[in-house]
């Protein structure tokens, strides 16, 4: 593991900190980290720390919610059939699975459409009316899709079919599709409080406007389409997957149940990273593969023998998807050896035929954290091209790509996530184009690796009060990271141990303060930490409750040696 990251240690506000301390009768730490969050004061830190249901906004803020809900109930009134269209990821796929049950419980028993990942690409298909028609559809809703769909929305429209949008991406156009109602936060005028919203999210504020609830016992499906989105997990999000999280560890869903079992997860207690590592990739693996019909099948499953069964066809999919990407993932580090000069090319762009188009966004990612750059990730054929790209920080993809349009065929997507379809001709010139961009948007230390620091402390400031009052941060992820912090000045004391899986374990003092320290994937610093007169330390603090008796552990980020 390299120890050359940027160290950016955020400044302290002592006298905000101190307010903040006496009257929330918490530790400096916890309120400065509340301040690295974007806390300016004690009401706000109070509404952070005690987030619940009842701070979750009023669905009726859409301006178009109204007309939504009008046009749901006059389908149910009149029997009219209505079809769900989704998107093939998880936030696509608990919304539509979401969507679905609530509008059974008002007596509508909607059709849904999944497109194919590979045959189909994203969002409305060209053949959506015509599927429409013979189904003798009246109202067509989206989940996670629709905003970009201007002919496909037309077209329906055209066959006096009603279309309600709900969605969560970027528009690429100052025109709106000519849609009944469209729900998105990210439209200027949604009227909404709260832009980031993932796709469930949206469509769970329909849900919660039909019925009439908060709809506690859905949030399982609300929160794992959430937090496999990436979306920051701040404002309504925080509260959202909060909530949620206990929701998901008591799920009472057969599908759910079996997806957990067959994963092995034998937590009682869910956190962001059991969802984000484990449960997510599997249910975007069908997708991803085959069909996410699979996955949603899953969901949707009331019978425990069905779901065991579909939960081991997921896990099937994820075993094929990760060989599939090990074999991608090798072959783009070859051509990124091959083509890509790093003083030249601020974005990596890498293209090549037959990559498997349904795991380019997590090389896209994976590229992106090693080489600390946006990557874009192309499978070339003989008719468009289709890529995937992962971004930093400081580097708006979607925007990137706005100003690339006139190479592009479509794209779509968010700062840091997005995908695009363009010609083989085309695919030089938009390398060309975004690293051009790029020089003008990303610093040269932009480009390197960093760590956020949150303070400097001394080994004594910490104790197992200090360290559990920081679980009050979670849910951790986008926008609300672990708290990290620095020490400086240490020293080894005993001798390390490498234990399984590289991890490095020994013990760090100040002189008045011992901890232990574990460092996963750290086992090559063991001779660097033997040799070093001292060393910084930037480490999570932890409590350690293994074998019932607590402590507090440090868990290493990086080590620097003096």
């Amino acid at each position: 593991m390299p120890s050359h990251k940027i160290l950016k240690i955020l400044s302290p506000d002592i006298p905000l900190q101190k307010d903040l301390s006496q009257a929330l009768n918490v530790s400096c730490i916890l309120a400065q980290v509340l301040i690295n969050r974007g806390i300016k004061s004690t009401e706000e830190a109070q509404r952070f720390l005690d987030s619940g249901l009842g701070h979750l906004h009023d669905p009726f803020l859409f301006s178009d919610m109204r007309k939504a809900v009008s046009l749901i109930q006059r389908a149910a009134r009149n029997k009219e059939k209505v079809m769900v269209f989704g998107d093939y990821d998880v936030d696509g796929i608990t919304a539509l699975v979401l969507l679905k049950n609530t509008l059974k419980n008002m007596g509508i028993e909607a059709e849904h459409y999944l497109p194919h990942r590979i045959k189909e690409g994203y969002g409305l298909t060209k053949e959506i009316h015509r599927v429409a028609r013979q189904k003798n559809i009246k109202l067509l809703i989206t989940v996670d899709c629709g905003t970009s769909n201007h002919k496909e929305v037309e077209e329906l429209r055209k066959q006096n079919i009603d279309v309600i949008i709900t969605d969560h991406h970027e528009s690429s156009s100052r025109e709106l599709p000519a849609a009944s109602s469209i729900i998105n936060p990210k439209l200027k005028d949604s009227g909404y409080k709260y832009r980031d919203l993932a796709g469930v999210g949206v469509a769970y504020k329909l849900c919660q406007a039909l019925s009439g609830s908060v709809l506690k016992d859905e949030l399982d499906l609300v929160t794992l389409g959430t937090i496999a989105d990436v979306v920051p997990l701040a404002g309504e999000n925080r509260v959202i997957v909060k909530e949620g999280l206990p929701q998901l560890s008591k799920t009472q869903r057969p599908g759910l149940k079996a997806l957990i079992e067959n994963a092995r997860i034998r937590s009682r207690k869910f956190n962001s990273t059991i969802v984000s590592f484990i449960l997510g990739p599997r249910l975007n693996a069908s997708g991803r593969m085959h069909t996410a019909e699979d996955s949603f099948n899953l969901l949707m499953s009331s019978d425990p023998e069905e779901a065991g069964q579909l939960a081991k066809i997921v896990e099937a999919h994820n075993r094929e998807r990760q060989r599939v990407e090990n074999k991608i993932l090798e072959e783009a580090e070859h051509l990124i050896n091959k083509e890509i000069n790093f003083k030249e090319h601020r974005v990596i762009v890498i293209a090549k035929e037959d990559w498997h188009k349904g795991v380019l966004g997590i090389v896209a990612s994976k590229l992106a954290d090693r080489f600390w750059r946006p990557a874009i990730v192309i499978s070339i054929d003989e008719d468009l091209c289709k890529g995937s790209g992962r971004s930093i920080k400081n580097f708006h993809l979607f925007n990137a790509l706005l100003e690339c349009k006139d190479l592009l065929n479509a794209f779509g997507g968010h700062a840091h996530a997005a995908g695009l379809s363009i010609t083989r001709d085309n695919i030089e010139d938009f390398k060309r184009n975004i690293n051009l961009l790029a020089h003008q948007k990303l610093t040269l230390e932009d480009l390197l690796p960093s760590l956020d620091i949150d303070m400097e402390l001394s080994l004594s400031d910490l104790n197992e009060k200090v360290v559990s009052e920081l679980e009050a941060l979670e849910p951790i992820g986008t926008a609300n990271p672990e708290p990290l912090f620095l020490t400086r000045n240490l020293r080894l004391k005993g001798a390390p141990q490498v234990l399984s899986r590289e991890t490095l374990k020994f013990w760090a003092s100040d002189a008045n303060s011992t901890f232990q320290v574990i460092g996963f994937g750290m086992a090559s610093l063991k001779e660097s930490l033997l040799h070093s007169k001292s060393f910084d330390l930037a480490y999570t603090p932890r409590i350690d409750d293994w074998a019932d008796e607590s402590s507090v552990i440090l868990e290493a980020r990086d080590i620097f040696f003096r």
